[in-house]
């Protein structure tokens, strides 16, 4: 096996492993300063539970600010969420662990700095709960939200049955 066949496989195998993540697309962009500091909202559907939708919003630093404050390859742990019921919710295979499973991840950071979404379900108030926070290598962040999506009364559809 040639060496670039060789990393290709390497490569392809560490994403078959990789978690299922949602894509985000931004929409909305607000400028808050003169230097061209954005906060961004991104509209995250969870790939697992339909009919649900989370608006993240997060901080994006201008060049002219990483050039004037340094710190030049990274972005503020500052971000917000709110998840809503937006269809039909139909819930496929979720984890029902009590610490949930990672539903998106973006970068803050040029390496080591991501922004995370993490749903987790709430068995006894049949309610989902979504948290949004920083997961960095060395200094863990205590800047987080989070949103729930209460299901009682509501007409959700399990794919794999409702858990017990």
């Amino acid at each position: 096996m040639t060496s670039l066949k060789l990393h290709a496989a390497i490569v392809a195998s560490f994403l078959a492993l990789a978690p299922v993540s949602a894509s985000a697309e931004i929409v909305g962009k607000v400028g808050v300063d003169w230097t061209g500091n954005d906060i961004l909202v991104d509209a995250v559907p969870d790939p697992e539970v339909s009919g649900v939708t989370c608006h993240v919003t997060y901080f994006d630093r201008s060049v002219i600010d990483r050039l004037r404050k340094g710190n030049w390859f990274e972005d503020p742990s500052n971000n917000s969420i709110a998840c809503r019921q937006t269809g039909p919710i139909e819930i496929g295979n979720i984890s029902l662990s009590e610490g949930g499973e990672e539903v998106f991840r973006a970068g803050l950071s040029l390496i080591w700095k991501k922004l995370v979404v993490d749903r987790i379900y709430d068995k006894k108030n049949d309610t989902l709960i979504y948290l949004v926070h920083s997961r960095e290598l060395t200094n863990g962040s205590a800047k987080m939200a989070i949103s729930t999506i209460p299901l009682f009364g509501q007409n959700v559809t399990w794919k794999n049955g409702k858990p017990k």
